[in-house]
């Protein structure tokens, strides 16, 4: 079965992680198909720590790649960050 998971990198007590799709029999942390994001949790404020590649991340579900738990959340979070940011005020 095909998941989409995140990989660790990053250094000691600094974590990024890339938004990956793999084979579920793999290491988490092992050989992947495509990195379709990255998650940065200790991003700076203004910087960027959350990318999704929406479109890709579609292409894989309809393939029958399952979300884990974790990145279910994210990307229901990037859903509304971007949604907030879309649309400017009416004036």
């Amino acid at each position: 079965m095909v998941v989409i998971r995140l990989a660790r990198g990053g250094a000691h007590k600094r974590p990024f992680y890339n938004m990956v799709v793999a084979d579920s029999r793999r290491a988490a942390g092992g050989k992947f198909i495509e990195r379709v994001g990255f998650y940065d949790p200790k991003a700076p404020e203004g910087r960027e720590n959350l990318r999704v590649a929406m479109d890709r991340l579609t292409f894989w579900q309809g393939k029958g790649a399952q979300l884990s738990p974790t990145v279910a959340r994210l990307v229901k979070q990037f859903g509304k960050k971007v949604a907030g940011t879309a649309a400017p005020a009416a004036a």
